[in-house]
């Protein structure tokens, strides 16, 4: 049975657009999903009061995520996708965010598999759950490392985009080090973003990496790397 809350999105959605706007997007994104031509601002504004009706709270966990892979899974536009991400993040069920909604961020990583999505989930949904619960996740971020899905080793590189100081420099260079010769644009974009984040916080030890991973760095890494030292 469709929760509430996922019929109320879906109408919201449908009831606005821009066509030409939505064409545009999707030849962006290179998306087979279409898109309704929702710009991002108008998309938080629009989703703001359906989240927040407490006719369409969700009391369970269990039918949380029912929630969420129903958006997410029977999308038809990628606005759906964007919404079912949002539903994730709804600060109405922040006591949910634990190890144990790994699998289904999981699933939105594997089954999204293009940087809008993952992106999003990886450093904004993971990495809190990271960063809370470190002792029981690190070991999960571990088997990504080296998984065959790419997405799932893009996260990997990239869940500790927000944590500054507290970022785990042994996870780190796990998960950059096995990846440095991939050839994937995505991989190699992700090794220098997750360095030139943490080159806010550690320029000197972003300037040691790159010096240290010579040879085997991609171009790419390498730039995006150093690109504000």
């Amino acid at each position: 049975m469709t929760h509430p809350v996922v019929s109320a999105i879906r109408a919201a959605l449908a009831a606005t657009g821009d066509p030409e706007r939505a064409a545009a997007q999707q030849a962006y994104m290179k998306s087979q999903m279409p898109y309704r031509g929702i710009t991002a601002p108008e998309l938080k504004t629009l989703l703001r009061p359906v989240l927040a009706d407490p006719a369409h709270r969700i009391a369970e966990r269990g039918e949380w995520e029912r929630a969420v892979r129903d958006l997410w899974d029977g999308a038809t536009h990628r606005e759906e996708r964007y919404a079912a991400t949002a539903l994730t993040g709804q600060r109405t069920y922040r006591a949910w965010q634990d190890p144990d909604t790994l699998r289904l961020y999981e699933h939105l990583v594997v089954t999204g598999a293009w940087w809008d999505h993952v992106d999003e989930v990886a450093s904004n949904r993971i990495g809190p759950i990271l960063l809370s619960h470190k002792e029981e996740v690190t070991p999960r971020v571990e088997q990504w490392i080296e998984h065959e899905d790419l997405w799932l080793r893009r996260t990997s590189i990239i869940c500790q985009l927000t944590f500054k100081e507290r970022t785990d420099l042994g996870l780190l260079r796990a998960a950059i080090e096995p990846n440095l010769e991939d050839p994937s644009f995505w991989i190699r974009k992700a090794i220098g973003w997750a360095l030139r984040q943490y080159a806010r916080t550690d320029p000197d030890w972003v300037r040691a990496t790159v010096a240290e991973y010579d040879g085997r760095l991609s171009g790419l890494s390498r730039r995006e790397a150093l690109k504000h030292l």
